[in-house]
């Protein structure tokens, strides 16, 4: 059993999912996060008292699985990945898990 940690932008969220239920990952949970990146360029930095809120509506999805779950759905995340126009991929991170009750 190891631990699969998920992010991605609210846009692609109903897809994640998707790929989940073909991974036959069934039990997972989430929470709604803002993502940044450090894009700092001249004109924000100038800015003292920016007016309008710079981070993406993202979401955060961990779930306590197994291997071949994870070699699928990180098959499929790399499939939908690679057809983006954007650029914001879905992230996937793997945990092993040393002790669990």
């Amino acid at each position: 059993m190891k631990l699969l940690i998920v992010t991605v932008v609210e846009e692609f969220e109903k897809d994640i999912i998707r790929l989940f239920k073909k991974a036959d990952i069934e039990s997972f949970s989430g929470s709604d996060i803002e993502g940044y990146k450090n894009n700092t360029t001249l004109v924000r930095t100038s800015n003292w008292f920016p007016s309008e809120k710079s981070g993406v509506q993202s979401s955060l999805l961990f779930s306590f699985t197994e291997d071949e779950n994870i070699e699928l759905l990180f098959t499929l995340i790399r499939s939908f990945n690679k057809n983006l126009d954007t650029n914001n991929p879905i992230k996937a991170v793997v945990v092993p898990i040393e002790k669990s009750i």
